[in-house]
């Protein structure tokens, strides 16, 4: 007869022989094998409302442009080309074999309120904005725009199919943005002035694409939208199992690592250097090749005068492996260099989505790549 622990023990023997539950969510870094994403989406976009987070995250032009067309619906010229563009990337993604997952068409004109303020919404464009996945975990972010507060409901059908089939999902403390939180005497500081940002410390704020994966090790750039509590969050959120790094920015409107730091494959990591200087990374890159992107090519066309995003948004990739990943069509420099650094560049017009928020990294959130985690450091 069996004692209860030798049972235990004939238990626990038994479920270590048995196969892994298949996960539908797991992504651990920037370039496992991608199988599963979601792509943002188009339907019902309306410009950001006016407020102080928008007005100085955004090109100069855009900004004085925005104050007349705040609030109001996209242009249904400028959705148009947009979503042909839109289109042909997933048309990528689903013939490299990527599953393709859409949020729900939610209406983004609709005027909601909190008891402090109230607001229109935005769209649902960038899905990397709004959420981190760590292996079989998503994390929905605090983001510090009024105009995404309620951004999460498109997503909320996916999220639930995802929770129902075993993958965690946590929710970052819903934050107030009362005007506590920011600095409504921001200005652009000038060249060789001191960094200011837009948030304070009231509470923790932040964007998820202000963070990029390498397994244990994940990096991070203060910016516009992210402060040091929404750091400290996180890096307590995820215990000593992870380390977060911070690099430092040299950009004046500071806003999202995607454009500025990009890891491709272990040991490789593309830098915008006008915005990270090289000798002044964390240590721990000091084993990885730092590639430094060329200059972005110069591209004509009113979409890409009116964008919301840098120019560098040119090293705003996709990996779906650690060798292969899309690039705008319009960057030959950079689909050259990546060639010769031995990648396999995949080109694809995108710029008409710089008005929306961002390109292929920020268009995306990658549910489930192939692959476990590791330290490469």
């Amino acid at each position: 007869m069996n004692t209860p622990s030798t049972a235990f023990a004939a238990a626990a023997s038994f479920h270590s022989l048995a196969p892994p539950k298949p996960t539908p969510v797991n992504s651990w870094n920037e370039w496992d094998p991608l199988e599963e994403v979601i792509v943002g989406r188009l339907d019902g976009a309306v410009i950001p409302p006016h407020h102080v987070t928008v007005t100085f995250n955004i090109p100069s032009f855009t900004a004085r442009l925005h104050r007349f067309v705040a609030g109001r619906r996209y242009p249904r010229w400028m959705i148009k080309r947009a979503q042909s563009e839109l289109d042909g990337f997933i048309r990528i993604l689903e013939e490299e074999g990527v599953g393709v997952r859409r949020p729900d068409i939610v209406n983004h004109r609709a005027r909601f309120s909190t008891t402090a303020w109230s607001s229109r919404g935005f769209c649902v464009t960038c899905p990397r904005d709004g959420y981190l996945v760590i292996g079989d975990e998503i994390i929905e972010t605090p983001m510090c725009w009024r105009s995404r507060y309620f951004e999460g409901d498109a997503y909320r059908a996916l999220f639930k199919e995802y929770f129902h089939k075993g993958a965690r999902w946590t929710s970052a403390p819903r934050p107030q943005l009362t005007d506590e939180l920011f600095d409504y005497s921001y200005r652009i500081p000038g060249k060789g002035e001191p960094l200011r940002y837009i948030v304070n410390e009231f509470e923790p704020v932040f964007d998820a694409a202000d963070f990029v994966r390498c397994g244990r090790d994940l990096f991070v750039t203060r910016s516009n939208v992210t402060n040091l509590a929404g750091i400290n969050w996180l890096r307590r959120h995820l215990g000593d199992a992870f380390r977060i790094h911070e690099i430092e920015t040299r950009c004046r409107q500071p806003m999202h690592i995607d454009s500025s730091f990009n890891p491709l494959c272990p040991g490789k990591v593309l830098i915008n250097p006008d915005y990270i200087d090289k000798t002044r990374l964390p240590a721990i890159l000091k084993t990885w090749d730092v590639l430094v992107a060329p200059r972005p090519d110069p591209v004509d066309g009113v979409m890409s005068k009116i964008s919301m995003c840098s120019p560098w948004t040119s090293i705003n990739t996709l990996m779906l492996d650690e060798k292969r990943l899309v690039v705008d069509a319009s960057q030959v420099s950079l689909i050259n260099a990546l060639k010769g650094w031995g990648f396999q560049p995949i080109p694809c017009a995108f710029l008409s989505y710089g008005p929306f928020g961002g390109a292929f990294h920020c268009a995306t959130l990658d549910v489930r790549r192939r692959g476990t985690l590791q330290s490469y450091f």
